[in-house]
């Protein structure tokens, strides 16, 4: 079973470091990358229906990022299946990857020097790496964290986060106010780190260029360094066996 996000500090702790993760990349990309965006493949779908739509010359990362994210997303998936069916973890393998991504990422940027043409081959394809990274980040939160907020899609988390305050002004029961008390305490995090992620960001991309992507990498090696602090959840079987009636009383 995946670890849930409140069964460590290092869990506790990744959900607000992979949003910085997240809104760094993104404003990144989109600053340095003629608007592409990595983590918010949304905005990728936006930009490309509405070229689509005006008959406009349509950018070539755009349209490759959302199959590229969606491509990611089931390989992600199909290597996890893969660990689990091994019998280990997919938290800090999937962390691993995400990391090795986002070096590629900064070195091939730095490798192609300042000045780069966004519509560059070399440019689409650094920018294809960053899309995958924030694919992997995307599931492997859903994968290998029980409980935990989306890290890159804040329209979610601000929604969520909003109901769950509303129910906690208003409710009278008691329980369901803990439940929204305990969901908010997990999401707010997200939000505001995905928001000093796109600040600091775009900060250090209009300082330093491409070499802001160290942020984010270097938030990546924090983040799997994290993930060594965290222990597995119990595999389903051995966690619904420990609560028989015998086991409680050997």
């Amino acid at each position: 079973m995946a670890p849930s996000v409140d069964s460590s500090l290092g869990a506790k702790l990744l959900p607000g470091v992979l949003s910085v993760i997240a809104g760094s990349v993104d404003v990144i990309c989109f600053l340095g990358l003629g608007g592409l965006f990595a983590a918010h493949i949304t905005g990728n779908l936006v930009v490309l229906a509405a070229h689509i739509a005006t008959g406009r010359a349509t950018a070539l990362a755009p349209i490759l990022s959302v199959p590229v994210f969606i491509a990611s997303l089931g390989l992600t998936r199909l290597l996890a299946v893969g660990l689990r069916e091994t019998r280990h973890g997919t938290l800090r393998p999937l962390l691993g990857l995400q990391l090795a991504l986002l070096v590629s990422f900064l070195a091939v940027l730095i490798a192609a020097g300042s000045g780069l043409d966004p519509a560059a081959p070399i440019a689409v394809v650094a920018g294809m790496l960053g899309v995958a990274a924030m694919a992997v980040q995307n599931a492997l939160v859903q994968i290998s964290m029980g409980g935990a907020p989306a890290t890159a899609v804040m329209t979610t988390d601000i929604t969520k986060f909003m109901m769950d305050v509303v129910v906690m002004l208003f409710r009278l029961d008691s329980s369901e106010v803990a439940h929204a008390r305990s969901r908010a305490s997990h999401t707010w995090p997200a939000i505001v780190g995905f928001t000093i992620g796109c600040s600091l960001g775009a900060v250090l991309e209009a300082a330093i260029g491409y070499w802001s992507l160290a942020l984010p990498t270097g938030l990546g090696l924090l983040a799997l360094a994290l993930g060594f602090t965290i222990k597995r959840g119990l595999p389903a079987q051995r966690a619904l066996g420990s609560l028989r009636p015998d086991s409680l009383t050997s």
